[in-house]
């Protein structure tokens, strides 16, 4: 059985240790795998509107007006490619760019030509196309599809909105059957109870992973726009 190699100097109550965590950490992973596995297995979603976006290209300025309608069935390449849509805290009430969500996205941007391989892959926010299009090129964000939902209620119908406007930064999957249809089939949010405000889609970001990996752990790290 694979166990942890003892380094020089090390003590056995360390070793011991060590090898106590390594298990455990193999527990989680099962349990993660559980977890995808229960995920894949949920039933046909709901059908929901075809809902309408408004796309601008990459170069729009403030006070360019070349944009175009893309409804959400059209956001598919194939029929049997599934729709991921990450919601963007921006827009409305949220007058900036939340730096949490722009922490997820400056990632997403790195692996989305990765993710593009099996699943269709897209930003939604309340803001006008030309203020997204510039966070995006003060950002770098260059492989990412940027799409203003502010004048739909696709971001409050699927409750990362309230109805005084206020954002809430969401990821959700949907489906599209052959007929056209398009269903929901997964969200999650970062509060996922009473008590766990901002963790449920930590696993979109590697960043409090690789802090949890130190001594000190992610403590009270938060991020931000311009450090």
């Amino acid at each position: 059985m694979l166990r942890q190699t003892r380094l020089a100097g090390e003590s056995a109550d360390h070793l011991a240790a060590r090898e106590e965590l390594r298990l455990a950490e193999i527990e989680l992973m099962r349990h993660r795998e559980q977890v995808a596995a229960q995920r894949r297995a949920l039933s046909q979603g709901p059908p929901v509107d075809d809902y309408v976006f408004i796309e601008g290209p990459a170069d729009l300025d403030a006070g360019d007006t070349p944009v175009r309608e893309v409804t959400l069935s059209g956001l598919f390449t194939a029929p049997d490619r599934p729709l991921i849509v990450y919601q963007f805290m921006y827009g409305k009430l949220q007058t900036d760019p939340c730096p949490m969500c722009t922490l997820w996205i400056d990632g997403f941007n790195g692996i989305a030509h990765h993710i593009a391989q099996s699943a269709d892959f897209v930003i939604a926010a309340a803001a006008d196309p030309s203020a997204l299009r510039q966070h995006a090129r003060n950002r770098g964000w260059h492989r990412l599809r940027l799409l203003s939902c502010g004048d739909s209620t696709f971001k409050y119908d699927l409750g990362s909105e309230d109805k005084d406007g206020e954002q809430d930064s969401t990821v959700s999957v949907f489906t599209r059957d052959g007929d056209g249809t398009v269903r929901h089939f997964y969200s999650a949010h970062p509060r996922m109870a009473d008590d766990i405000d901002g963790r449920g889609i930590d696993l979109l970001a590697p960043v409090w992973h690789i802090l949890d990996l130190t001594p000190q752990g992610r403590g009270d790290w938060d991020a931000s726009l311009d450090y």
